[in-house]
């Protein structure tokens, strides 16, 4: 209906490309659309058919366009950031496009964090140019790093910015739509993610992860990668040419884990506030089991130390975060019951005593090596959302059997007679929707 908000999570397999149409929010009194990231782990087609229903959909803007008036862009992980081609883009004016700070390179308190993730960038794309086989998890990293990032991030800072004459803008904590430019009217859009300081509360300042560490650590690393991908040496053996690339491809995984956390960290986080509902897109913002001050820390814990007024009472929908990963939602994943920061947190934005309010929705697919999304976060957050769903009842209904369903034995069996929140991969199977 056209006077109530609308958020659709497009079913783009491991990645997130989610629309929100706020009702009568313009200065003119026409509907608000915004769209939250547009990336894929899996093939750009998904992509390309999420788009073009999305722009079935939206007002014509003249000149065969239509009007998107806010893109945000959480972080530059390819899961989200995959569909930015221009030619993608060309049929759209868009009003606005909101980046994570992390992603200005000028910005002055992220030289570090910088410097982490281009270390980590060149030691995955060596171990890309090697002629080592690696295994479906380090080939996902490696992806993590190609050079078709570059190119969505030259489209987002350059390309769409010029198209539609304006600037692209780098958010921060406490920036809000009316701060950074969009006058609305009936509804608050907050970013409470990232603060502005990415080095000191992401990293830290543990002396492990000053430059000159890492600079001495990626050294070593470049030069076992320009090693490794030669062929086999005759001054070693074989054994020692094979451990020194197992040291090379665990240093570069360390560097890619390390860097990926920090991307992780630093997305976009909104809070929607519309008619006395609250709504929150977390992008992957991961947590940690509490904060510290002045050492490395994860998104939702310095969100709760530093924004904790706007996460001290419940939300109406949650944008489930990192497709269901069990570092992105805060809980109690050791599930004894005992009280945590993490727990508090959960219990503040979506408490059992609210479940009959609250909504939730996740972006996901089921990888084999790869156990997202946790099937026990999942059924947790089903006991706190109205919409849960029982999917051994969906599949039954459907006419589906457990062997439709992926890795059903090892990683669904034991939760698919529980509620969850509605989820993109299995809303596909049921019905074969584009979105959810």
């Amino acid at each position: 209906m056209a006077d109530e908000l609308l958020i659709r999570a497009y079913n783009v397999e491991l990645g997130d490309c989610i629309y929100c149409r706020i009702p009568g929010a313009r200065s003119d009194g026409g509907d608000f659309h915004m769209l939250i990231d547009c990336g894929t782990w899996g093939p750009v087609s998904a992509l390309k058919a999420a788009m073009a229903h999305l722009k079935s959909e939206l007002p014509s803007a003249g000149a065969e366009k239509r009007q998107l008036d806010l893109l945000v862009v959480t972080h530059e992980h390819k899961d989200h950031i995959a569909g930015f081609d221009a030619d993608l883009f060309e049929d759209l004016e868009i009003g606005a496009i909101w980046m994570s700070t992390a992603m200005d390179r000028n910005h002055k308190q992220s030289t570090r964090a910088f410097a982490l993730q281009d270390f980590a960038r060149r030691a995955m794309r060596g171990l890309a140019e090697t002629n080592i086989s690696l295994t479906p998890e380090l080939q996902d990293l490696v992806d993590l790093y190609s050079v078709t990032n570059d190119e969505a991030i030259e489209t987002l800072q350059k390309t769409l910015p010029k198209a539609n004459d304006i600037d692209a803008k780098y958010v921060s904590a406490g920036d809000t739509a009316e701060s950074l430019g969009l006058t609305l009217t009936g509804v608050t859009i907050d970013v409470i993610g990232p603060e502005k300081d990415i080095d000191g509360f992401y990293l830290g300042e543990d002396p492990d992860l000053s430059l000159r560490a890492l600079e001495h650590a990626a050294k070593g690393l470049e030069r076992s990668v320009e090693v490794a991908a030669k062929a086999i040496p005759t001054n070693i053996s074989l054994a020692d040419f094979r451990r020194l690339q197992s040291r090379m491809m665990s240093g570069a995984l360390a560097f890619a884990d390390e860097a990926g956390a920090v991307i992780n960290n630093t997305s976009v986080v909104l809070l929607i506030e519309w008619k006395g509902k609250r709504l929150l897109f977390v992008g992957d913002a991961e947590w940690d089991t509490r904060f510290r001050e002045g050492k490395k820390n994860a998104s939702w814990n310095v969100m709760w130390a530093k924004r904790k007024d706007k996460l001290a009472k419940p939300i109406d929908f949650l944008k489930v975060g990192h497709h269901g990963s069990i570092n992105a939602t805060p809980w109690n994943d050791a599930e004894d019951g005992k009280e945590t920061e993490p727990s508090m947190i959960l219990d503040s934005i979506l408490p059992t005593s609210r479940s009959h309010l609250a909504q939730a929705i996740v972006s996901t697919l089921r990888k084999k090596y790869q156990p997202i999304p946790s099937a026990a976060l999942l059924s947790e957050l089903g006991r706190r959302v109205s919409n849960a769903k029982i999917y051994q009842a969906a599949f039954k209904e459907a006419g589906l059997k457990t062997k439709d369903v992926p890795f059903y034995a090892d990683r669904e069996k034991s939760w698919i007679g529980e509620g969850q929140p509605v989820r993109t991969d299995f809303e596909a199977l049921v019905s074969g929707e584009v979105f959810v």
